[in-house]
């Protein structure tokens, strides 16, 4: 039987290709498409092409660089010193000398919504992202374990793998929501269209397989954030607190920070589609709601960041067990 750690890092090298293979042919069909309008109209086709996908690549890259006070200001988070939130850095700061990393910069988030998220692609320059619903709700021994996960993935360098294997898919949403804007396209119907098909489908492709990618790191950093903290069950713990506090927090609520879901230790996402009643009472359910339901499992199902809450506690429960 192959351990966990070999099963997770079959699996991240097995996504890892796929997508590297996914962004390889929707940049030589971006290229492609490029170079035959411009050759059509007597332009240098291949010098041209590749200048305008390369610049694609770098403006795209340095947005998502300039990520770290987009996503804090998403977060509506305020940093703080080690004279306001002393116990808070000092703990930090252990957890990150267990896993040999500099010790982060801290931000709070005053939201009642459980937030935890390290923001920022080197470890010299991270920002630990806590809200105070977060805090409130967990002990001592949960808050740290939850600190372990998210220093974890700046150990492994989650977020910088996450945002390279995602420029393509990021790429393929822009243009395909600008080439659906394009009201009267005219004659460049005829290049509108395999474009649009192009990159709706590596969008799709690309962002089941990063998905996919997601929830094994989010499994590797369970895993470190247990060694480190040597309680699974803390962990464990602390998951099933945040997954009803996430349960309980209104819908509203959870829109306001759908931005930083997939960053956040948990899934802040409503457990149901938003259902809008009909009639003049307001009491009869839309015809089309079972569908809705339905495509709305379908598309957490392939494009979910995290893995199932139970199975995440099962896996550390075990862990726990092991190690008694």
């Amino acid at each position: 039987m192959p351990s966990h750690r070999t099963t997770l890092v079959v699996r991240m090298l097995t996504t890892t290709i796929a997508m590297v293979l996914v962004a390889a042919i929707f940049l030589a069909g971006i290229w492609g498409s490029l170079y035959l309008i411009l050759v059509s109209v007597g332009f240098d086709g291949v010098g041209v092409a590749t200048i305008v996908t390369s610049g694609l690549i770098i403006v795209v890259g340095y947005l998502e660089y300039q990520q770290l006070e987009t996503i804090e200001r998403i977060a509506d988070a305020d940093i703080v010193t080690e004279s306001d939130a002393g116990e808070l850095y000092q703990l930090t700061t252990k957890v990150a000398t267990q896993l040999n990393i500099p010790a982060p910069t801290i931000a709070i988030s005053n939201r009642d919504t459980p937030e935890a998220l390290a923001v920022g692609f080197r470890p010299q320059n991270i920002h630990l992202v806590l809200s105070t619903g977060l805090i409130d709700a967990l002990s001592p021994e949960e808050l740290e374990a939850v600190i372990a996960h998210e220093l974890a993935h700046v150990k492994n360098q989650d977020a910088m793998v996450m945002t390279v294997l995602s420029l393509p898919v990021m790429i393929a949403a822009g243009l395909r929501h600008r080439l659906q804007s394009i009201e009267d396209p005219g004659w460049f119907v005829v290049v509108i269209v395999p474009l649009l098909f192009v990159s709706s489908g590596v969008w799709f492709v690309g962002k089941t397989i990063t998905a996919r990618l997601s929830r094994a790191r989010e499994q590797a950093a369970d895993r470190t954030a247990a060694a480190v903290s040597g309680s699974p069950a803390a962990l464990a713990s602390a998951l099933r607190t945040l997954d009803t506090e996430i349960h309980n927090t209104p819908d509203r609520d959870l829109r306001e920070v759908s931005g930083i879901s997939s960053l956040s230790i948990l899934p802040l996402e409503p457990c149901e589609p938003q259902k809008i009643m009909l009639g003049p009472e307001g009491d009869v359910e839309p015809a089309y709601w079972q569908l809705r339901k339905r495509l709305f499992y379908l598309e957490r199902r392939f494009f979910g960041t995290h893995p199932p809450t139970e199975s995440r506690v099962e896996t550390l429960t075990r862990m726990e067990r092991q190690q008694q």
